[in-house]
């Protein structure tokens, strides 16, 4: 979207919602690399090889993400079936691909807790040795 590969906008919308070009290309670019970095949060949970000073804060500080990442997939479901949005999609197509696309992204909680839990058990194994 940023680099203007078509996503199914016209330009119109663009240029009027999305404020691309202009300061919607940094919002665009800065959201991708937050997600990059939320998605290699696991890493630093699932792998043996970099051990934390402090495993129990980050066991907290997984938990705290985990839930909230929870309460907002939730959230996104109540906002999707009870608000009704204009999405400014141009076909039915792409609107269709849009959601295939996302649609992936509700797991994403679901395996973060599913990290977190064995993240901490394996702390908390270690610890009482």
């Amino acid at each position: 979207m940023a680099s203007g590969v078509y996503v199914g906008y016209s330009d119109q919308v663009l240029r009027d919602v999305f404020d691309i070009p202009g300061w919607g290309i940094a919002y665009v670019v800065g959201l991708s690399v937050l997600a990059e970095a939320a998605a290699l949060f696991p890493l630093l949970l699932v792998s043996d090889r970099w051990q934390p000073l402090r495993p129990r804060a980050l066991a907290t500080l997984a938990w705290i993400t985990s839930g909230a990442l929870v309460l907002g997939a939730l959230w996104q479901l109540v906002v999707a079936f009870t608000v009704e949005s204009q999405t400014y999609m141009s076909s039915d197509t792409a609107l269709t691909v849009w959601w295939l696309a996302f649609a992936p992204l509700f797991a994403i909680p679901v395996l973060m807790t599913a990290v977190t839990w064995s993240y901490a058990k394996r702390h908390r194994v270690r610890g009482q040795a």
